[in-house]
């Protein structure tokens, strides 16, 4: 057996051929070891079990082989035994095997559930085929005579092996066997099947299954280990092997395998579950009716849609076919009620319903509103519609996002599910907009342009115009949802990244969003959105700007004008720091917890509480330097800088001297502050050149550990045009790392301009800063200044 041979047959029969071929050369040679070490031995024989017992032998795959006998000759046996088991591992080949009588099989069987279910798919390789037979019929007998007690322990399994490697139809590196919707709930369902108890949706699932064996084949071969873990360095080799354009497409088939498994999964259980407690229940019922045979209760839920038995059903008299609304009304009655739409339910619906006329019917588009607006139920009846094609044929342009993947680690979902998730979060918020029908759907559009090319916010304004004049908004409804779709990132991005003191800031975002109830539509999917992406996306700190920057534009749109910013008048705490600076010649600073929430519960965040940081004040006497010397030192303390501002102070009359003051919030990365002493300490050493931050920093991050082959996108670093009227925003792309802002301080200050504030966000591993910088003389830079500065800075970063 060479890997040669076994690539030339693959080759032949495809990339599903592997399997097959690698388990037909494994039979062929196991059978001739055992006919050559069994001789004259009778009842004997060799039996694949597990994962080759169901020829899905993967290149670097367990071999699971018993030798089962009959107990008359126990020392042959044992002599054939090291004949087979020694030549697999000379070959270097994992093996999981064992010697047993068919009595002590399934005595094994009966204490542990895996033996039972690896024992299911007993296939024979070589010797007594009777013995094997005998063996398969006494354990699929004892299986279903069990099923009642056994399938609630393999429920409780896969859902706790669910609950430790997440699912597989979301995951950026999924893994293929043991996430859930991988091969192992595959096997799971198999042997719900061969109970008899229930059985699993039938279409599509074996396609699913063989999808997701071939990935595993092609991630063996390319790799040359035994890992189903699809890491991300590997996923661009696995799709070349497989025929696939790129590893986008690769994921895509892998999350559309796992999500036919998973609603399979969940059809199938909830089938175990309803059989298990009719079965318990029938008994009772039978003494109760006299022997007769009970009759399902069907309770009313909307027109054409009955509750029976825990399931949302058709009614008796519904007529799919001249009911067009049917689906949406049964999804809504379902999500409402908080029960799942029965799979043959959503089987004759796809089956035989009608498309929608263009423009919906009103009704049409308020049970859409009410699916979305049910909270968490609304996930498992959009994903029933969804396995069925329903949603595609509601919603064409759901193709393009349906199964896509995020490359973003923020997001913890698919594009689709992402969507969903916003809707659910949405209505949590509905109470607090007068419209909202419109906050649930632009929900679930605010990413639809994702899988065009160029911005997705763009390319999703086109489609939410055609969507929502197809699903019968009119013209102001439409224009409306067109702008949530097209400004969906405005709020949290102007918040985080902009000097909300500006009015052109101001200004900007109350242009883009026109009118109060935009605005009040838009600040609610800005939160549900951050929500639903993930942990890292949404905080109080967060929400805190957001609601700051709300306030602002809400006064704007009232017809309020943004007074020009004027400087600030000390604050005696700022007015004693610079004065000491003076005195000392030496920097001073203070640290101040800023815990407490907003004072509008309605701007306070549904997200984890969260402190707004640390206010760090700091008086340095003017001097070169002062930027990077901080954000060194404070990279070096691991505090992560959230807003910073500096600016010259004007000291009081008879104090002579200039003094730079910085206020800056900060927060620690691992809990604990440092001790102010210790921070001034560090930063008099770095103004005087006796610190090397610059080498602390490099030792720090050459202790990183760094994901083999994983290379982060280049930086980028662009100009803003018209983003302020007093100076110059430069904005900056780049991957987070220790002293990043360090490196930039130190590019700037290299570049002679001077930093007036900056606004510093960071999503998972991105970190994306704003520079408001001005020249020498306090005044914005000129378009090519600004143009070679932001060059230049990029070039640093490159570098």
């Amino acid at each position: 057996m060479t890997s040669t041979d076994v690539r030339k047959d693959a080759e032949d029969s495809g990339p599903s051929g592997y399997a097959a071929a690698l388990s037909q050369l494994t039979d062929d040679w196991l059978a001739g070891l055992f006919t050559a070490g069994a001789e004259e031995l009778r009842g004997v024989s060799l039996v694949a079990v597990g994962g080759y017992g169901r020829g899905e032998l993967s290149p670097r795959s367990d071999l699971d082989l018993l030798l089962l006998h009959d107990g008359s000759a126990p020392q042959a046996v044992a002599a054939l035994a090291d004949r087979l088991w020694y030549p697999v591992w000379d070959l270097g080949l994992a093996l999981d095997h064992s010697v047993r009588t068919p009595a002590e099989a399934r005595k094994t069987a009966g204490e542990d559930l895996k033996v039972q279910l690896g024992l299911l798919d007993a296939r024979h390789l070589a010797g007594d085929l009777g013995l094997t037979a005998g063996l398969r019929t006494a354990v699929l007998a004892d299986w279903r005579n069990q099923a009642p007690k056994r399938l609630p322990e393999l429920q409780e399994l896969c859902a706790e092996r669910a609950e430790r490697q997440g699912e597989l139809q979301y995951l950026l590196e999924p893994d293929l066997k043991e996430a859930r919707g991988g091969l192992r709930d595959a096997t799971a369902l198999r042997a719900v099947a061969a109970s008899w108890l229930a059985d699993a949706p039938r279409e599509g699932l074996d396609d699913a299954r063989r999808r997701l064996l071939d990935v595993r084949d092609a991630l063996h071969l390319t790799t040359g280990r035994a890992t189903d873990r699809l890491a991300l360095q590997e996923q661009d080799q696995v799709a070349e092997a497989l025929g696939l354009l790129d590893a986008d497409t690769l994921l895509r088939q892998v999350y559309e395998a796992a999500r036919v498994i998973s609603y399979a999964s969940d059809v199938t259980w909830r089938e175990v579950g309803r059989v298990l407690r009719s079965r318990a229940v029938r008994p009772r019922l039978r003494a109760m009716l006299g022997g007769g045979k009970p009759v399902a209760e069907r309770s009313p839920l909307a027109e054409g849609v009955v509750e029976q038995d825990g399931e949302v059903v058709l009614a008796r008299a519904a007529r799919p076919e001249r009911d067009p609304v049917l689906p949406l009304r049964a999804a809504a009655a379902a999500a409402q009620a908080g029960l799942p739409l029965s799979l043959h339910a959503v089987r004759h619906l796809a089956a035989t319903v009608r498309p929608l006329p263009t423009p919906w019917p009103a009704e049409a588009r308020e049970q859409l509103v009410t699916l979305l607006g049910s909270g968490r139920p609304t996930i498992e009846v959009w994903e029933a519609l969804e396995a069925e094609g329903l949603i595609t044929r509601l919603l064409p342009d759901w193709e393009r996002v349906r199964c896509r993947p995020q490359r973003n680690a923020v997001h913890v979902w698919t594009v689709d599910r992402h969507l969903i998730e916003t809707a659910v979060r949405a209505s949590e918020f509905t109470r607090r907009v007068s419209r909202p029908d419109l906050l649930l759907v632009a929900a679930l559009l605010h990413d639809i342009g994702k899988g065009w090319p160029g911005d997705h916010s763009v390319a999703g304004e086109i489609i939410a115009k055609d969507v929502a004049a197809r699903i019968g908004f009119d013209r102001d409804d439409v224009t409306v949802l067109a702008t949530l779709v097209r400004h969906h990132l405005l709020l949290v991005e102007t918040a985080t990244r902009r000097d909300l003191d500006d009015p052109a800031t101001v200004r900007s975002v109350a242009e883009a969003v026109g009118s109060q109830g935009t605005l009040e539509l838009l600040h609610a999917l800005t939160e549900a959105d951050a929500l639903a992406t993930g942990p890292a996306a949404w905080s109080s700190w967060r929400g805190s700007l957001v609601a700051d920057l709300v306030k602002r534009v809400s006064a704007v749109l009232a017809g309020d004008t943004p007074e020009e910013p004027e400087a600030a008048a000390p604050t005696a705490e700022q007015e004693r720091l610079a004065i000491e600076a003076v005195a000392t010649g030496s920097p001073v600073l203070s640290l101040r917890a800023q815990t407490e929430p907003p004072s509008d519960p309605a701007e306070q965040s549904a997200g984890d509480p969260e402190p707004l940081g640390v206010e760090l004040l700091i008086a340095v006497p003017d001097q070169a330097g002062v930027l990077p010397a901080v954000a060194g030192v404070l990279a070096m303390h691991r505090l992560t800088v959230r807003t910073a501002e500096l600016r010259a102070l004007d000291l009081p009359d008879g104090v002579d001297g200039s003094v730079l003051l910085l206020d800056w919030r900060v927060a620690a990365e691992y809990g604990s502050l440092p001790q102010a002493a210790r921070l001034r300490a560090d930063l008099v050493r770095a103004l005087d050149g006796s610190l090397d931050i610059a080498g602390r920093l490099a030792e720090r991050d050459a202790a990183y550990p760094r994901r083999r082959g994983v290379v982060a996108p280049p930086p980028r670093v662009t100009v803003a045009p018209a983003a302020s009227r007093h100076a110059t925003v430069i904005e900056v792309r780049a991957q987070d790392a220790p002293g990043l802002l360090f490196r930039i301080g130190r590019a700037l200050e290299d570049a002679a301009v001077r930093v007036r504030s900056m606004h510093v966000s960071t999503l998972g591993a991105n970190a994306v800063d704003a520079f408001y910088v001005t020249g020498a003389d306090g005044s914005p830079l000129p378009g090519d200044e600004a143009a070679a500065v932001a060059r230049k800075l990029e070039e640093t970063l490159r570098g």
